[in-house]
């Protein structure tokens, strides 16, 4: 065998060896090349967000039986070596319901503001909006309208995707407006925690005018100064 036929034939081989070697994840090839490069760009996948690629929803089930995919909820997908905070849960149903915004004691949690720990991650949807049917994670669905529902509202990336979130002023009035709902002492504590952490008033009291709590925060907030 020649020389330069030795080296054709070695060429070939180390392009399979490394084909094989680097895998999709480097190499990114065909449908499924273009779903690890979407599951690095977005966080978390879901079937619909494949749609706008032309990518038919049966390269999910492949990757994840290739384990090339890793499923933490039915419809939910992220890469294996995804680095999960301790808000996946908020990431997860931020996917389930985009149009709804993570509200009062999940907020709490999310801002710091309380020493609770939720099970359910409480979403926050219009008054007309369907409930939402979703399995995992579990929500705890409470409904706003108007301004209620569309002021303080910060957006935040957690693992790629984007978290909609009440203020901490915003929460913070929230709780005091469903105190009947989540417990005046978690409300009370929110507030204790929030002027302890100075931060504004002025964005609380603004924030207590639009849920219509002034008066009933103000002897609390004067109690606690």
């Amino acid at each position: 065998m020649t020389r330069v036929r030795c080296c054709s034939i070695m060429s070939v081989v180390m392009k399979k060896y490394l084909r094989y070697e680097t895998g999709p994840e480097d190499q990114p090839q065909g449908a499924e090349g273009k779903v690890l490069t979407l599951a690095r760009k977005v966080g978390v996948l879901r079937p619909r967000d494949l749609q706008a690629h032309g990518i038919p929803r049966v390269v999910l089930t492949r990757l994840h039986r290739k384990e090339r995919l890793k499923r933490v909820a039915r419809g939910l997908y992220v890469l294996p070596e995804a680095d999960l905070s301790e808000h996946h849960t908020l990431a997860e149903a931020s996917k389930r319901v985009p149009h709804g915004v993570v509200s009062l004691l999940s907020a709490l949690r999310f801002h710091g503001l309380t020493t609770q720990s939720p099970f359910e991650v409480w979403i926050a949807i219009d008054v007309k909006a369907r409930k939402p049917r979703v399995e995992a994670p579990p929500l705890h669905i409470v409904r706003f309208s108007g301004k209620a529902l569309a002021y303080g509202v910060e957006e935040h990336s957690v693992e790629g995707v984007t978290v909609r979130v009440t203020s901490p002023a915003k929460t913070v009035a929230d709780c005091f407006k469903y105190r009947n709902k989540i417990g005046l002492d978690v409300a009370v504590e929110a507030l204790r925690d929030y002027r302890r952490s100075r931060k504004s008033l002025d964005d609380l009291w603004k924030a207590a005018q639009v849920c219509r709590v002034a008066s009933v925060i103000r002897p609390y907030l004067e109690a606690i100064e």
